[in-house]
């Protein structure tokens, strides 16, 4: 089995087309065929189901993609591991991270990374914290800033970022806006709320509290990304339970504690492969972090009006 196998393979799944595979790869259609082709014989299975508009994995095309996209991330980890000893950090760094995640400046943190390490390439993913879990998990990403999602695996380990506590964020004409303290999830029970998809971290910590409290809520209003929620909060269309930090985006709105911050803490952490898999510019990335570099170290969210 040769890399350009594995590399034509992964093309492939990931456009679900030969043709577009092979312009991006620039080999033939006829080349790129042929190296799939010998792949298949060579594993006894075929690995894609071909129809004239795309292709699609069979079941053992979605065994061996978890692996292949493994094994070229190992093969890249190797070559970048041996220029980091000669001096020179290279390669590509991926990263993924929630939007607005708590405890990192993650703009200013990759200006000063690439300030430090020019000849690296940055790319950057934004989705929500179980889907950068399995990516860095899968070696498709080097790195994730996201909410603690599992406990640390064999293929996934944590580094510590932040914990804050969820507050209750709501129009200053709503009724809660009053209460002038904080609001266990009972005091909550009916009302319409605001939130992000399932997959996010604060969504998931909000779900967390509810269900340990035995309070039943609906998500009337789901959105993806900070600013529609706080739109959407700030035309009383709902109240939203989020990240402390998040009161400083929209001053005017009434933030009120959650009951329970123990038990309703957002934390976030920087999610990395095992140590042994490690590329050299996550290391990197991790050393600048720790030392503040441009980001302010793991320091939580300071109060008042700053973006995080």
């Amino acid at each position: 089995m040769e890399l350009r196998h594995l590399q034509h393979f992964v093309a492939v799944a990931e456009d679900q087309h030969f043709t577009r595979a092979a312009e991006r790869l620039m080999v033939s259609q006829s080349g790129l065929s042929a190296s799939i082709r010998a792949l298949e014989r060579e594993l006894r299975a075929p690995l894609f189901v071909r129809t004239t508009r795309r292709v699609t994995l069979t079941e053992a095309g979605r065994a061996l993609l978890t692996e292949a996209e493994r094994i070229l991330s190992q093969v890249r980890s190797a070559h970048e591991a041996v220029a980091a000893v000669q001096g020179v950090l290279r390669g590509t760094l991926a990263l993924g991270t929630e939007q607005c995640i708590a405890g990192v400046h993650v703009a200013r943190l990759l200006a000063g990374f690439r300030g430090r390490h020019p000849d690296v390439e940055i790319r950057l993913r934004q989705a929500g914290s179980g889907a950068l879990a399995e990516e860095v998990a899968a070696g498709r990403l080097d790195l994730a800033f996201a909410y603690r999602t599992r406990a640390d695996s064999d293929q996934l380990r944590s580094v510590a970022l932040t914990s804050e506590p969820m507050t209750v964020l709501c129009h200053p004409g709503h009724r809660l806006a009053s209460a002038g303290a904080a609001l266990a999830p009972e005091d909550l029970a009916g009302e319409v709320f605001v939130d992000f998809h399932p997959d996010w971290g604060p969504r998931r910590t909000t779900d967390a509290a509810f269900t340990a409290a035995g309070v039943r809520r609906t998500v009337a209003l789901e959105v993806n990304d900070v600013h529609s929620l706080l739109d959407l909060v700030d035309e009383n269309l709902g109240i939203a339970v989020v990240p402390r930090h998040f009161r400083h985006k929209r001053p005017a709105l009434t933030a009120l504690p959650l009951k329970g911050a123990g038990e309703a803490a957002y934390e976030t952490v920087a999610l990395l492969p095992p140590d042994r898999a490690t590329s050299p510019a996550a290391r990197a990335l991790v050393t600048l972090l720790e030392t503040g570099g441009g980001t302010g170290g793991f320091a939580p969210p300071q109060e008042g009006p700053q973006a995080s």
